[in-house]
């Protein structure tokens, strides 16, 4: 398979409610709008991905679906998120394996994990540049 482009699809219970949170409380940049002027769907930029918000659905889409997102500095967005409103279920902490985390929710509870990898964690480097294994 090679795959030219991806995206995450979430259709929330509520379009408008969804879209502010991911526009203005979770602060994600605007790939695209689509649909009616007056209501509609967007896409937005996740890093090296991207994540469509259209819908609506008859209900949330439960807690099988989760977004990982890594950002550079987690307890900074710890404070503007919860200043911003936002549900944090579990704010900043150093993980076993190394990462710091913080788990927010969506307003249909989607789980959204922010994720700070630290410069000496093995994440920051590129297993490519690495020699073969022997």
């Amino acid at each position: 398979m090679d795959v030219l482009s991806s995206r995450i699809l979430l259709h929330p219970v509520d379009l408008g409610r969804s879209r502010q949170f991911y526009r203005d409380v979770l602060g994600l940049a605007v790939y695209r709008e689509f649909g009616p002027q007056d209501d509609p769907s967007m896409v937005f930029f996740l890093g090296g991905g991207l994540l469509e918000i259209s819908g609506p659905a008859a209900s949330p889409p439960g807690h099988s679906v989760q977004i990982w997102l890594q950002v550079r500095d987690v307890r900074a967005e710890h404070q503007r998120l919860t200043a911003a409103g936002a549900r944090v279920l579990r704010g900043p902490t150093v993980e076993p394996w190394g990462l710091t985390e913080m788990w927010i929710e969506d307003p249909d509870g989607v789980g959204i994990v922010l994720v700070e990898v630290p410069a000496c964690h093995p994440l920051r480097r590129d297993p490519r540049s690495s020699p073969p294994p022997t």
